[in-house]
């Protein structure tokens, strides 16, 4: 394999990662899924600067990368610490919690709620027929009556 084909493969596995990990981060409301995605996006780099060093023959990209291992692995300490002082303070790990602490003159955030689900009444669970026998569909419909 030659060396362009080598790069465009590695650069390519580096821009989904970040992608994945930026779709993730803005999809998820979860801090500790979010701050997994961060890191992702963080690794899709990290893989792109190796793979320029590389091709460059250049030290460069493996030193930057060393760098940005380093700078995740004391963010990951300052943002578990927030993680678990969030968690602490309010029981939820949903990032809407901190509107609560934002500065003064700063208008909430106010995010649409999720319809509740009705509870249905089921005193008994559907059973399977065995195999090879076609089921009765009145006795199914008898049984289940369906809400349209």
């Amino acid at each position: 394999m030659n060396e362009i084909s080598l790069l465009q493969n590695y650069l390519f596995v580096g821009a989904v990662l970040f992608a994945l990990g930026m779709a993730g981060f803005i999809c998820r409301r979860n801090m500790i899924v979010m701050f997994l995605c961060a890191e992702m996006m963080l690794q899709g780099v990290s893989l792109s600067l190796v793979a320029w060093g590389r091709f460059y023959n250049d030290w460069g990209g493996q030193i930057m990368t060393i760098f940005i291992l380093t700078v995740a692995a004391c963010e990951a300490a300052l943002a578990l610490a927030l993680v678990m002082m969030l968690f602490r303070s309010s029981g939820k790990l949903d990032i809407l919690v901190w509107q609560y602490d934002r500065e003064e003159n700063q208008a909430p955030i106010v995010d649409r709620e999720l319809p509740e689900e009705p509870v249905s009444d089921r005193t008994h669970w559907p059973e399977l027929v065995p195999a090879g026998i076609e089921p009765d569909q009145t006795k199914l419909e008898v049984r289940y009556r369906r809400r349209i």
